[in-house]
């Protein structure tokens, strides 16, 4: 079976494809949220510390939202 990620699943069980594909939409899902972040998404700041800062503050107003 082809993966999302790009890859056959071969030689893996049921259980392991399920947790793989688990953590992919997990993953999946919180990059989009931080897309939402105008900010993040567009990638205004010119250094890389800056936007660091920033994707780390999107982070976290993610993690502390209710």
């Amino acid at each position: 079976m082809f993966t999302a990620s790009g890859g056959w699943d071969v030689g893996r069980s049921c259980s392991e494809i399920g947790h793989v594909r688990r953590v992919e939409c997990l993953v999946e899902r919180c990059i989009n949220a931080l897309k939402a972040s105008g900010a993040v998404a567009t990638r205004y700041d010119k250094r890389a510390y800056v936007f660091h800062g920033t994707v780390t503050l999107a982070a976290l107003c993610l993690w502390i939202r209710p």
